[in-house]
């Protein structure tokens, strides 16, 4: 018998599903139940919830490709690789979760290759060879997947707060001696759009520095 339902159906409602409940609640149980049909009826099309994740991964991918417009091929590294890591937070911060569930999963189509071409020429048209430009790459990657996954620990979704991460409160529970963990939470848990720019920032002039330190 043919299945009812397509992976685009399945795949909008886990997305819906994981912005209410987040990854652990997410089951295909559940999804199920939101579709009003069994649960066998999912896995023809995902075999278990981890297929499912690289497919949710690979969805925000397509979504952040389409909606964003390309960088120009002749677009400084620095500021397309600051344009590709500013894309990426805002689309894992689109989900609850959505750092984690993009963590670690394997995307289910190249239709992200040829924003990814352009950023690693970028990086080999200003003198990195292709190694130099992967690394580089997957450092900047890396700091923003990171980034968002702690980010969302304390906001899972804009306006909400996670409780016990209040920087006085835990000022205050850590006590005075040990002055400067205690004041570290106002540094640590606030103000994430800077905090973000600046790490990006420093990722960004680590790059350049170890470049220019590379014998040619």
């Amino acid at each position: 018998m043919a299945p009812k339902l397509d992976r685009a159906q399945v795949v909008d409602a886990a997305l819906r599903l994981l912005d209410e409940v987040g990854l652990e609640g997410l089951t295909l149980r559940r999804i199920a139940t939101e579709l009003d049909c069994k649960a066998p009826a999912l896995y023809w099309h995902f075999a278990n919830k981890q297929a499912l994740l690289d497919e949710l991964a690979t969805e925000m991918i397509r979504r952040m490709v389409a909606a964003g417009e390309p960088p120009v091929a002749e677009t400084p590294w620095q500021r397309q690789l600051a344009l590709t890591c500013r894309t990426l937070r805002r689309t894992l911060l689109a989900h609850r979760d959505g750092a984690k569930v993009f963590s670690g999963t394997r995307l289910t189509d190249f239709g992200h290759t040829d924003r990814f071409e352009g950023q690693l020429g970028s990086f080999v048209r200003a003198g990195f060879t292709l190694s130099e430009a992967v690394e580089a790459y997957f450092t900047a990657y890396t700091f923003t997947v990171g980034f968002v996954i702690e980010e969302q620990a304390v906001h899972p979704m804009p306006g909400e707060r996670t409780p016990g991460y209040d920087p006085a409160d835990r000022a205050e529970r850590i006590g005075p001696d040990r002055p400067l963990s205690a004041a570290a939470g106002a540094d640590l848990f606030t103000d994430y759009e800077r905090r973000f720019e600046r790490g990006l920032a420093i990722v960004t002039a680590g790059i350049e520095v170890l470049h220019a330190e590379q014998p040619r």
